[in-house]
C-alpha cells in the first residue's frame, strides 16, 4: 500500500500550512474573544482566492478539482491554526460538493463559481432542527408549491457561518404523509431571500469565531428551479453528504489535537521541576507517546476514508471511524496538553485551554460519537451475511 502523497497534495498542504501560519494563527486569539470578524472574512476570501473554498469541485466551475485527500490535508492545517476558520471552510466545501453531486447544470453554473471565488463568503448547511438532530428524518420544516415557486416554513438550529453565508442548502418536508426520511427535498436559498431570517448567535463554549445561528424560514419564497435533485429524494442526499463532511470534521479534530500537542511538547522541554526539564521524566514521556499514537492513527484513518472516497468506493463506515477516533483523540490530546502545562494550562495566557474548548464540539457536530458507533456497527454487521 502506497501512503505517499502526490506532488499536488503536498503543494496544497504546504500552501494551507503557510496561509494558516501567516494569516489564521495571528487572528485566532482575537476571534476567540469575539473580535476580528473583518479579519475572519478577509481570511476566508484569501482562502477562496487560493482554491480552498472548492477543493473537490471541478475546474470548469472554478474549483480546484484536487480531491478529498487534499481537502483533508488542508482542513487539518487550517484547524491547527484556527478551528473557527477551518470549520467555515469545511462546510463551504460541503455545500459545493452537494451542489456538484445533485445540482442541475444551471445550478452548478450559477452557484459553484461564486462559492469557489469567494463571492459567497461561505456556504451553510441547514439540516438540524430542535427535534431532528441525530435523527434528521423527523424534521418539521415544510416546503409547499405555491405559484411558480416554493414556500418554505420552519426553523433550523446550530447553523455554522449563517451570519455571513451567501448560500444555504436547506432540507424540508415536501411529502408529509411519507414515512420518515422519504418525503424530504433539498433546496438552494440565497442570502437575502424573502423570509430567510438569521436569528441570534449562540453563546458557545468554543470556536467563538465561527458564528452558529438559528435560521428562520418564515414564508420564505424561492423559485421553482431552486429545488436540488429529485423531489422527495433529499434525505438520501443529506446522508451521503454527511459522510463526506465527517472527513472534514475528523481532519479539523486532528489539526486541533496536533496544535495542542505541539504546544505541550515545546513546553515540557522548557519547564523545569526537580532540577530537570519535565520532558526528561518518564511520566510526561509516556503521556506524549500515547498521544503521538492518537495523532498518527487519526491521520491514517482520515487518509484512508478520503482515499476511498476519491476512488469512488464506499466510505461511510471509514468516514465514521475517522470522525469518531479523531474527535475522541482530540479530546485526549487537548486534555493531556493541559495536564502537561499544569496550572498554566488552565489559564488563558496559553492557547491549550482554547484548544480544549474548540475540540469539544467535534464529538457532537456532523453526528455525535454515539451516532458514529451506530453507523460503524450497522455497516460492520451488514457485511456478516
Amino acid at each position: 500500500m502506497d501512503f505517499a502523497l502526490s506532488d499536488e497534495e503536498i503543494m496544497i498542504r504546504d500552501a494551507a500550512r503557510r496561509i494558516a501560519a501567516e494569516r489564521l494563527a495571528p487572528a485566532a486569539e482575537r476571534l476567540d474573544r469575539g473580535e476580528g470578524r473583518e479579519a475572519l472574512l478577509a481570511n476566508l476570501g484569501l482562502l477562496a482566492e487560493n482554491g480552498f473554498a472548492a477543493l473537490n469541485v471541478k475546474a470548469e466551475y472554478g474549483g480546484s478539482e484536487a480531491g478529498t485527500v487534499a481537502f483533508a490535508l488542508a482542513i487539518e492545517e487550517l484547524g491547527h491554526a484556527c478551528a473557527s476558520t477551518a470549520v467555515s471552510t469545511s462546510v463551504t466545501n460541503m455545500v459545493g460538493e452537494v451542489i456538484q453531486a445533485v445540482g442541475s447544470p444551471a445550478q452548478k453554473s450559477a452557484y459553484l463559481p461564486r462559492l469557489a471565488d469567494g463571492t459567497y463568503k461561505a456556504g451553510s448547511f441547514c439540516l438540524t432542527e430542535s427535534g431532528a438532530g441525530s435523527d434528521p428524518s423527523r424534521m418539521k420544516t415544510r416546503a409547499r408549491r405555491e405559484g411558480n415557486g416554493w414556500r418554505l416554513d420552519g426553523e433550523k438550529i446550530y447553523i455554522s457561518s449563517a451570519e455571513y453565508a451567501g448560500l444555504f442548502v436547506v432540507w424540508a418536508v415536501t411529502e408529509p404523509d411519507a414515512r420518515p426520511g422519504k418525503g424530504i427535498s433539498c433546496f438552494l436559498v440565497e442570502a437575502g431571500a424573502p423570509g430567510l431570517v438569521i436569528g441570534k448567535a449562540e453563546k458557545k463554549m468554543g470556536q467563538h469565531g465561527s458564528p452558529t445561528n438559528v435560521v428562520h424560514l418564515d414564508d420564505c419564497r424561492i423559485p421553482a428551479e431552486n429545488i436540488m435533485g429529485a423531489e422527495n429524494d433529499g434525505f438520501r442526499v443529506a446522508v451521503a453528504e454527511l459522510a463526506g463532511g465527517r472527513i472534514g470534521v475528523a481532519a479539523l479534530s486532528l489539526g486541533i489535537a496536533r496544535a495542542a500537542m505541539d504546544a505541550a511538547k515545546a513546553y515540557v522541554k522548557e519547564r523545569k521541576q526537580f532540577g530537570q526539564a519535565i520532558a526528561e521524566m518518564q511520566g510526561p514521556q509516556w503521556m506524549i507517546a500515547d498521544r503521538e499514537v492518537d495523532l498518527e492513527a487519526s491521520r491514517l484513518l482520515i487518509l484512508n476514508a478520503a482515499a476511498r472516497k476519491d476512488r469512488g468506493e464506499p466510505f461511510a463506515k471509514e468516514a465514521s471511524m475517522a470522525k469518531l477516533f479523531a474527535s475522541e483523540a482530540a479530546h485526549r490530546c487537548t486534555d493531556t496538553a493541559i495536564q502537561l502545562f499544569g496550572g498554566a494550562g488552565y489559564c488563558a495566557d496559553y492557547p491549550v485551554e482554547r484548544y480544549a474548548r474548540d475540540a469539544r464540539i467535534t464529538r457532537i457536530y456532523e453526528g455525535t460519537s454515539e451516532i458514529q458507533r451506530l453507523i460503524i456497527a450497522r455497516e460492520t454487521l451488514k457485511a456478516v451475511a
